[in-house]
C-alpha cells in the first residue's frame, strides 16, 4: 500500500523570523524560497507547516 505524501513550498522568506519558526522550516527540508518537498503526510509534518501558514503551504496531496 502507497503511503500518503503531501508536497510543501516555502512561499517567503525566513529572515527576519524567530529561531523557532526557521528551525521549523529546515526541519522541514525547506530554506530558501520557491523550493518544494515531498514529505509523508503524517500529524506531525501538518503541524509542522500549520504552525508556519505564514512561510510554506501545501500545494498537493497524493496517495
Amino acid at each position: 500500500m502507497a503511503k500518503k505524501t503531501i508536497v510543501v513550498e516555502q512561499y517567503a522568506s525566513a529572515s527576519r523570523r524567530p529561531d523557532v519558526q526557521r528551525r521549523t522550516l529546515i526541519g522541514l527540508g525547506l530554506n530558501k524560497i520557491r523550493r518544494t518537498r515531498e514529505l509523508e503526510d503524517t500529524p506531525s509534518v501538518r503541524g509542522m507547516v500549520n504552525s508556519i501558514p505564514h512561510l510554506a503551504r501545501i500545494i498537493e496531496e497524493r496517495g
